[in-house]
């Protein structure tokens, strides 16, 4: 049994459980098996032949969808041209009055803040000249008292 517990110990491979039966064999866990996959069948290839007689060729009846598309003409495709053409410069009209609208607002608003900031330059000179002047009055008082 000496022997035993020395082939345990340098053995890594051996189980180190405390039932009699694990010191005999190691324990292994057994490998998962992935299900197969179910079989299909080739859905074969979907060229064919020109010549074969499993070509389909569709006819377009009076009543098809396909029939009923409007073909355009190259006069019509002029027409919806100049239409496009026309509605664009509405649109670009419009953007040029509204354009022309701020800047006229924006030139009022720049003569506003003119007129108030040179109201303000001159209420804050007109400030500091009554503050001067009321320097001196006070300093003039004391040195007659």
């Amino acid at each position: 049994m000496g022997d035993a517990s020395l082939q345990k110990a340098a053995s890594p491979d051996w189980s180190d459980s405390s039932s009699g039966s694990g010191l005999d064999h190691p324990t292994h866990t057994p490998q998962p098996v992935r299900p197969k996959l179910p079989s299909r069948k080739s859905s074969g290839t979907m060229i064919v032949p020109r010549d074969s007689s499993a070509v389909i060729e569709l006819h377009v009846g009076p009543g098809d969808v396909g029939a009923m598309s409007p073909r355009r003409t190259s006069e019509d495709i002029q027409t919806l041209g100049q239409e496009a053409r026309e509605e664009l410069q509405r649109h670009a009209k419009a953007l040029q009055d509204s354009l022309v609208t701020l800047f006229n607002r924006i030139e009022a608003v720049k003569e506003e803040h003119d007129k108030l900031d040179n109201n303000n330059k001159f209420l804050q000179k007109y400030i500091g000249d009554l503050m001067s002047t009321s320097k001196i009055t006070s300093s003039g008082s004391r040195n007659k008292k």
